[in-house]
């Protein structure tokens, strides 16, 4: 809990050198899990308040699927989506193809909330959003199911270590903060 804390007073006291840097955040492609099509973040989901989690189906925290969905069908309806990024940087908790990935993510935990390709999380072969999200929040991901949250404008509001569950209360204050929080001009 302290650490959650001292992660969110550390974005918040550079919250103004990040509003500058962060615009660019989900101005970036990825391609949707298992498909060919790429999606711009910024296009499809820019206005929202999001949580970007690192995914894995092989880890003690797996299980934190279920709740992720759950928050996805309770809270997009007032602009939020969980935003799935599998890896496999964590002790090889991730070895499957995407598509093996996408049906155990569906049949087992009947995931719909938006997964995208299978990327690097931490380390020089950090995938861009990852670089990014490291940088402006100060953590990197230390294992599976990191969680950054993403405010409507594009700002790094905090980030939340694996142990944190999805149904967390400090979590969801966070969120629903995030989310009380006036939609950007567009």
């Amino acid at each position: 809990m302290r650490n959650i804390l001292i992660s969110i007073a550390f974005v918040a006291s550079v919250g103004g050198a990040l509003d500058a840097a962060a615009g660019p955040l989900l101005d970036r492609n990825y391609r949707s899990l298992a498909g060919k099509d790429e999606v711009n973040l910024n296009r499809a989901y820019g206005g929202k308040v999001l949580l970007v989690v690192n995914t894995a189906s092989k880890c003690g925290f797996t299980p934190q699927y279920e709740g992720l969905e759950a928050l996805q069908q309770e809270l997009a309806p007032r602009g939020f989506a969980v935003l799935g990024f599998p890896s496999n940087d964590f002790k090889g908790q991730e070895p499957g193809s995407e598509a093996q990935i996408q049906e155990f993510c569906t049949l087992t935990y009947g995931v719909k909330f938006p997964m995208f390709e299978k990327v690097h999380v931490v380390g020089p072969e950090a995938t861009p959003l990852y670089q990014d999200l490291t940088r402006l929040s100060g953590v990197a991901p230390g294992w599976n199911f990191h969680k950054y949250l993403i405010s409507r404008d594009g700002r790094v509001l905090a980030q939340f270590p694996s142990k944190v569950k999805p149904d967390d209360p400090e979590l969801r204050a966070a969120i629903e903060g995030a989310l009380a929080a006036a939609a950007p001009q567009r």
